[in-house]
C-alpha cells in the first residue's frame, strides 16, 4: 500500500476516460478531472499503478449501486491513505451512471468507488462524484457481486 496520497499529475484541461472490463463487458466512464481533480488524479494514479487489477464490485444493491476498488474484496480495503471530498453542487445523484467515491464519513476517501443504477438523492452532498458511464450501461446495469 501507499503512504500518501499521489502527487497531482493529472491535467484538469485534459478529458479523461476509464475503461471497466467486466466479465459482462467493458463500461466506458468520463471522468470529472475539472470538476473533482484530486479524486480523479487519485483514481488514475491507483489505475495506472495496477492497483484496481483483478478486483471485483464486492458489493452490489439492486436498484442503488455496485460498489468496488477495494484490493482485498472484501470492503475492508484501501489504498492506505485517505482524502477530502470534493462536493460539487452541480454535480447531483439525479441519474444513473454515474461514479462516485465510497467513503465512512466526510474526508475518508480511499479508493472504493460505486456507480449507481437509479436516481439516489441522498447521496447529495456526501459522496464525491467524479465520473460518468458513457458507453456500457447495459453492462452496468448487468453487474452482479463479484462481477
Amino acid at each position: 500500500m501507499y503512504d500518501t496520497g499521489p502527487e497531482m499529475t493529472i491535467d484538469t484541461n485534459v478529458e479523461y476516460y476509464a475503461v471497466f472490463k467486466t466479465e459482462k463487458g467493458d463500461m466506458r466512464i468520463k471522468l470529472f478531472a475539472e470538476e473533482a481533480p484530486v479524486t480523479v488524479n487519485n483514481f488514475v494514479f491507483l489505475a495506472r499503478d495496477g492497483f484496481y487489477n483483478d478486483t471485483h464490485f464486492h458489493r452490489v444493491l439492486d436498484n442503488f449501486m455496485a460498489q468496488g476498488g477495494d484490493p482485498t474484496n472484501s470492503g475492508a480495503g484501501g489504498p492506505g491513505y485517505q482524502f477530502e471530498d470534493e462536493i460539487v453542487a452541480s454535480l447531483q445523484f439525479d441519474r444513473a451512471g454515474l461514479l462516485a467515491m465510497a467513503n465512512a464519513g466526510p474526508g475518508t476517501n480511499g479508493s472504493q468507488f460505486f456507480i449507481t443504477f437509479a436516481e439516489t438523492p441522498w447521496l447529495n452532498g456526501n459522496h464525491t462524484i467524479f465520473g460518468e458511464v458513457v458507453e456500457g450501461m447495459d453492462v452496468l446495469l448487468s453487474i452482479s457481486l463479484r462481477d
